[in-house]
């Protein structure tokens, strides 16, 4: 075991130093005893952990930057990568501001009286990012010591957020398995709850995460949310809902904010993923549940004073982006059957569980994806004659032999097209015997 932590201390150490491309840590790293899964409905989603750091395949020093060598560039890593639109980029210059730790800043008002009404709640607070918000609301739940929530062991607070609920929180986390769809088996939740014994922490809070970023952005359906919800009121605790993309939920599941927001005690939505704003998330609950997020938002930094320039945008977004969710899974949806009908057995992805705007792409097994991820992410002067242009695709692994392509307001449908061509362009090189992606391994 020590051997393994200072392995991976030494795998981390390069990539910290790295000056890009360092927002979403793998969870290889913490969670090395997971594989990858085969292909077929059941799970095709799953966006499963590897042993090895997969940093190295995710920089410009590692890759090479192409983007001068080519004509055209799809970044699919992430919703992150969203630029702030021209109607934002207005509104951050027009906006009224004041001090938002002494409540005077209109905007952020404005926002935050909005979205708590959208989801049926009595108040929201502004806060600097979605890790911040997930970790204040646990900490709000979670009143003293030996208290503990229960979650996903895929969950994006246990994988990809520090450990903050521990280190920082002082909050035990109890993991249940979560399934293909990103729900959890409620009997195994139940199983999991306890109460007052002086031998165990008490648990207060369920977390439940909707999209679903570990399973490819799976909607989680209102019927689990619901039976968690009657779950949680006989035991006396509370759900908090990590809805970083949750409006990507509303779209896919075709419902209202409030038809999600009954289920949860708490909601933690982000402006700057698939909404495209540039920075921020809203905590929405009760107004006493609130009042507490408000002092710790203080203690852990996050009063940011004149934000009201960058409510602005989440006001935008709110107007703006959403109404075009659909676009982004419709094209999420293009993209995982055009991958699935290329005629090579090199890549494929299953459209049947693409619920919202992420595609799992996953690659034929041996693969050595090292060597994959430089064949795709190349800009090669052939292209332009057999696909009219050269295009660079950024893109990131999630697995052994499996790659998450995320589709956002700056990924049209006419990228689409110029990714599949790429894939084919690359997988016929591969087919051909052309570029070697061969032995297995990482």
């Amino acid at each position: 075991m020590l051997a393994m932590n200072q392995m991976c201390r030494a795998l981390m150490r390069p990539a910290v130093q790295s000056r890009v491309y360092q927002l979403v840590p793998l969870p290889g790293l913490v969670q090395g005893h997971r594989t990858c899964l085969t292909v077929d409905k059941q799970t095709a989603s799953s966006c499963l952990p590897s042993r090895r750091n997969l940093y190295q395949y995710m920089s410009k020093e590692s890759l090479g930057d192409h983007s001068k060598d080519a004509d055209h560039v799809v970044d699919l890593r992430s919703d992150t990568v969203t630029k702030p639109t021209p109607e934002m980029r207005q509104a951050m210059m027009d906006t009224d501001v004041g001090d938002d730790v002494m409540r005077e800043d209109p905007t952020i008002n404005k926002l935050q009286e909005r979205v708590a009404k959208m989801f049926g709640k009595e108040d929201a607070l502004f806060v600097p990012t979605g890790t911040m918000a997930n970790l204040i609301a646990v900490m709000c739940h979670c009143h003293g010591r030996a208290e503990e929530v229960i979650l996903g062991d895929e969950s994006h607070i246990i994988l990809y957020e520090q450990g903050a609920l521990a280190t920082v929180g002082g909050v035990h986390t109890r993991q249940v398995k979560n399934l293909p769809d990103g729900t959890m088996d409620l009997n195994e939740v139940r199983a999991a709850i306890r109460g007052d014994d002086i031998h165990f922490p008490k648990t207060r809070a369920i977390i439940i995460e909707n999209t679903h970023n570990n399973k490819g952005g799976r909607a989680v359906p209102l019927s689990f949310m619901k039976e968690l919800r009657e779950l949680t009121k006989e035991h006396g605790i509370s759900v908090h809902l990590d809805g970083a993309r949750v409006m990507n939920a509303v779209c896919a599941l075709g419902v209202e904010p409030i038809d999600i927001g009954q289920y949860a005690d708490s909601i933690s939505m982000c402006f700057s993923k698939g909404l495209a704003a540039p920075v921020g998330s809203a905590l929405i609950g009760t107004k006493e549940f609130i009042d507490r997020a408000r002092m710790l938002r203080k203690g852990l930094g996050g009063g940011m004073r004149q934000a009201g320039v960058l409510a602005a945008c989440a006001l935008v977004a709110l107007d703006k982006s959403i109404p075009r969710l659909h676009e982004d899974h419709e094209n999420a949806q293009r993209l995982a059957q055009g991958l699935r009908d290329i005629e090579s057995n090199m890549v494929t992805s299953d459209p049947s569980v693409t619920d919202t705007n992420m595609v799992v792409i996953h690659l034929r097994e041996g693969t050595n994806m090292s060597r994959f991820m430089k064949a795709i992410t190349k800009v090669y002067d052939e292209e332009t004659a057999v696909n009219g242009s050269k295009l660079l695709i950024r893109i990131f692994p999630v697995g052994p032999m499996s790659l998450r392509a995320v589709i956002h307001y700056h990924v049209t449908s006419a990228d689409i097209e110029l990714t599949l061509k790429k894939f084919k362009f690359v997988c016929d090189l591969i087919d051909a015997g052309k570029i070697d992606v061969g032995s297995p391994g990482m």
